[in-house]
């Protein structure tokens, strides 16, 4: 069971990567749960890496479109589909971080497949530390980029606090995060996935709300806000 809770940093990290920029066709997708074009795109990224096996580049951003198409088949609750695009996408990002293995974002995207991939307790023991270790070794190699710490809050949101993680633990993790970097929308997005988990609902509506005012096209933001009580 731990093996599958390390693992779901993923679902969503379910962030967006730095080297994407934002507003890039990959993200907009993301960010309208648009899974056709995520799945073209994923197409298109997965042939090109097949013809250049040795350039680390092209290796992770078939490893990142098959995230972003996994994160939102698993929003969309296809989650066993989600895991088959994350362990075509854990093969690309296992040979990105083979060639170049100082490239935290390589490590940081690596990670959230592993957690994507999870789907029962056999596959979350093997994918479970795996994930914890490739996001450890990306705050490492990164500590002052905000999404690291994005992408450490998610592991910490979804272990149980009697295992020393839980969305108490995750919140100064999302905050260093906004300490980086004060437009990081998806750091305001789990911020107030957490800050909802600890029952501070007011406080989590004005997280998802600033999560939307950086990013005003996130669906899956827009859903949280509108399922958050207001108090």
């Amino acid at each position: 069971m731990l093996g599958i809770l390390m693992a779901a940093v993923v679902s969503a990290l379910m962030a967006a990567a730095p080297a994407m920029a934002a507003g890039s066709p990959l993200e907009a997708a993301r960010d309208k749960q648009d899974r056709a074009a995520l799945t073209e795109m994923a197409a298109q990224q997965t042939a090109a890496a097949a013809k250049a096996p040795n350039d680390a580049e092209a290796q992770y951003r078939a490893a990142l479109a098959n995230c972003y198409l996994a994160e939102v088949t698993i929003e969309l609750k296809d989650r066993k589909t989600g895991a088959q695009v994350a362990e075509q996408g854990i093969r690309f990002g296992e040979k990105a971080v083979s060639l170049k293995p100082e490239n935290a974002e390589y490590q940081r995207v690596l990670g959230t497949l592993y957690g994507q991939a999870v789907t029962n307790i056999m596959n979350g023991l093997t994918y479970g530390p795996k994930a914890k270790d490739a996001i450890n070794k990306a705050v490492e190699k990164a500590p002052k980029v905000s999404m690291m710490y994005v992408a450490r809050g998610v592991g910490n949101y979804y272990v149980p606090a009697q295992l020393g993680g839980g969305s108490k633990v995750a919140i100064p993790d999302f905050e260093k995060a906004i300490q980086l970097d004060a437009k990081n929308a998806e750091a305001y997005l789990w911020l107030g996935l957490s800050l909802r988990k600890e029952n501070r609902d007011a406080e989590a509506r004005v997280a998802f709300a600033k999560a939307l005012e950086l990013n005003p096209n996130r669906a899956w933001a827009k859903q949280q806000l509108e399922k958050t009580p207001a108090k």
